[in-house]
């Protein structure tokens, strides 16, 4: 009996491909990193804490990877350079780019304060595309191509209470993919966009379990929230050579909540 051929060619395999993950050390991020090193990519894990980067570094040692830990903040030009240099000369020029850093102030518009507004842009949006930019600039003068991943999320299409700043950052985010993407198909760079919907992570954990949290389940048409595995997929998908022809793309995961009644 012959044995079967593998159908998919290994379009998904990123064995000898580098990826740079922004905010890798915890939550997505952490989740994002292992999928990539699963997958056979060494990986540049970035954020401004360095202790959640060093224990993330320790688990992807186990998957017989390349892991570097840089300490990196998106608003930064200069440390954003420094940490790309670094990367680089760790492991070597990336070709993939998580752009996963992100924070949330929740509170009502009323009460936001305009420190909080710019802490929040700054990171999200300002930060995504400072990180991108770069990386695009890097890919540009080498006359390497490469693939952006931006995290965005489903408040950068629907509306919700209390995180103004949140939904108005991704959804300059989703608009910033297009943008990118539309620019830099001439250099061979794919900019597509990721957008979660809730699941359970180290942070949302804690609110999915509350009164106000399981309405937000319930309005989900599947009736749960996401498992982090669940995003392996999407991710691997936007990563790899499995879509080659996507650019500007919007891929959702949120188990049909855009689709949910308001």
């Amino acid at each position: 009996m012959t044995a079967r051929k593998n159908s998919d060619d290994g379009l998904f395999d990123l064995h000898g491909r580098i990826a740079i993950v922004t905010g890798g050390g915890t939550g997505l991020g952490r989740a994002f990193a292992t999928t990539l090193a699963r997958a056979g990519a060494d990986v540049a894990l970035c954020g401004r804490r360095r202790e959640p980067l060093e224990k993330t570094a320790r688990e992807l040692a186990t998957e017989g990877c390349r892991v570097a830990c840089i300490t990196m903040d998106v608003t930064d030009e200069a440390s954003i350079a420094a940490g790309l240099e670094a990367a680089g000369n760790q492991l070597g020029m990336a070709d993939i780019l998580v752009n996963n850093a992100g924070i949330n102030r929740p509170m009502f518009a009323t009460q936001l304060s305009a420190a909080d507004w710019d802490a929040v842009v700054d990171t999200n949006l300002k930060g995504a595309f400072l990180v991108a930019r770069a990386f695009a600039m890097q890919a540009g003068r080498a006359e390497k191509g490469g693939t952006i991943i931006n995290v965005a999320s489903i408040l950068g299409l629907r509306a919700q209470k209390a995180v103004p700043a949140y939904m108005a950052s991704k959804a300059g985010l989703i608009h910033l993919t297009r943008s990118l993407a539309l620019e830099w198909a001439r250099i061979n760079i794919r900019v597509n966009a990721l957008l979660p919907g809730y699941f359970k992570t180290d942070i949302l954990g804690d609110f999915l379990a509350t009164e106000e949290g399981w309405k937000v389940v319930t309005n989900i048409p599947m009736r749960r929230p996401g498992r982090l595995e669940e995003l392996r997929g999407p991710l691997l998908l936007l990563a790899s050579d499995a879509g080659s022809f996507m650019t500007g793309s919007l891929l959702v995961a949120d188990g049909g909540h855009l689709l949910s009644s308001l």
